[in-house]
């Protein structure tokens, strides 16, 4: 019997440098582990790069981590995400009040978490949007969210809770 689809998304404001690394690391990570019944997306609040590519830094340090994340298009956070995903992971507190906006009861805030918080719980310690940064701080984010994606993968295939 196959397993119902766990869904997964990430968020962040533009859904161009975070969620997009995130979703992708994820993703390679669970293929890796045979968890082929995971759906994993990403999306963001910024208008601005609607239906863009991922920024090219972050295709960069993915691509260098043999992470392809060039055919990911930056979309909208809609309220129907609160409907389709199981867990929500935000990379900071502007996302968390962002996606908050959209909750209608109880259960969809519950789905609604840091990802960092997978590592050091109820710390909601924010991942830093490397955008106006450099190179190095594309790097960094990518090494916080594999570590992130580690320990979701881990959770996974020991059963335990997002």
């Amino acid at each position: 019997m196959e397993k119902s689809p766990l869904c997964i998304l990430m968020v962040c404001l533009g859904n161009i440098c975070r969620s997009p690394i995130a979703e992708g690391v994820l993703v390679k990570k669970l293929k890796e582990k045979g968890l082929y019944h995971v759906v994993v997306d990403s999306c963001g609040f910024e208008k601005y790069h609607l239906n863009d590519m991922p920024d090219y830094r972050s295709v960069e340090v993915c691509a260098k981590n043999d992470v392809d994340i060039s055919k990911q298009r930056q979309r909208l956070f809609k309220v129907s995400d609160l409907d389709k995903f199981d867990k929500i992971y935000v990379m900071d507190a502007f996302n968390y009040s962002d996606v908050l906006l959209y909750v209608r009861n109880d259960s969809d805030k519950k789905k609604i978490d840091f990802i960092s918080n997978v590592l050091t719980p109820g710390k909601n310690i924010p991942v830093p949007d490397p955008f106006y940064g450099s190179k190095d701080d594309f790097r960094k984010v990518f090494e916080t969210l594999s570590d992130c994606a580690d320990e979701i993968v881990d959770r996974i295939l020991k059963g335990k809770n997002l």
